[in-house]
């Protein structure tokens, strides 16, 4: 097995978590090719693919509300945001099924989008972002307000609780607000918070993953070809009738005179036998 096949193996026997990743990386090779500017060393994403905060760019473009979640500006940004994503899949699956992450994970972005959307033009600013850290932090927030005192073993700190670690992240998208990405550390509250109403609707018996699974299953039921009808044929079925087979063993003719013999033998001698029977039993034994 080669390396592609067994990346296919991986993806098709891998969890949600582990094909987001994927999906991840793939955008990022595509961007790569068509979108990375190596004269100036870095990338140009179209305004179809990134979410500008212009109106008159996002309202001809709606989609971009989703598609700027699964790019990345550099291989460092994609790389850290993978090893928090796997991180978090993982506590977020511990608790939830694939639905509802897909769900979560769609739906963060494009409510990170719109708030992004809405905060730059409060503050008249302009820009474009990409990447996965809004619903990164969704899903990770989301796990952490189920099971806030869940234990997680760090490299360099030991055991902690996964809500010191939610909440030192969180502090330093803060911090780091005015500093520079002001766009992106807003799309990282927004999936936050998102992340934290999710989870509480959802103990009170609201699951807004079911749209996301309501829009998806349309799709591809729409796409999907239509089979044959199925048509029932009416037989006349008979049981068909067992043979029995006896369980009485017939002996042949010739091992039935042995028999015989054996038993004249063992009550008279071999001297009772006639010649005839002494011949029969000589060339039996041959």
């Amino acid at each position: 097995m080669n390396i592609l096949d067994d990346l296919k193996m991986q993806y098709k026997l891998g969890g949600i978590g582990l094909k987001m990743i994927y999906w991840n990386i793939g955008c990022f090779l595509v961007s790569l090719v068509f979108f990375y500017q190596f004269k100036f060393g870095a990338f140009d994403f179209p305004n179809w693919i990134a979410l500008s905060s212009e109106p008159s760019v996002f309202v001809l473009k709606p989609w971009t509300f989703l598609t700027y979640g699964f790019f990345h500006n550099d291989f460092w940004h994609l790389l850290f945001n993978m090893l928090v994503l796997n991180f978090s899949s993982y506590l977020f699956l511990t608790f939830f099924n694939s639905k509802q992450y897909l769900g979560l994970y769609i739906l963060s972005v494009i409510f990170s989008g719109l708030i992004f959307a809405l905060g730059f033009n409060l503050l008249h600013y302009s820009g474009t972002i990409v990447g996965a850290s809004a619903a990164i932090m969704a899903i990770l927030v989301a796990a952490t307000t189920y099971s806030p005192l869940m234990g997680v073993r760090l490299f360099l700190f030991g055991n902690v609780k996964l809500w010191h670690l939610t909440a030192v992240i969180l502090i330093l998208d803060l911090m780091q607000f005015r500093l520079g990405n002001s766009g992106g550390h807003i799309s990282h509250l927004a999936g936050a918070f998102f992340g934290f109403i999710y989870v509480k609707l959802l103990q009170n018996g609201t699951d807004l993953s079911k749209i996301v699974s309501v829009v998806l299953d349309f799709f591809l039921n729409a796409f999907k070809k239509p089979g044959t009808p199925f048509k029932k044929v009416h037989k006349n079925y008979k049981k068909p009738i067992e043979k029995t087979t006896s369980r009485i063993v017939v002996k042949d003719k010739k091992q039935q005179q042995i028999d015989e013999i054996l038993d004249k033998i063992s009550q008279s001698g071999y001297e009772s036998l006639t010649q005839e029977e002494k011949e029969f039993l000589f060339q039996a034994g041959k």
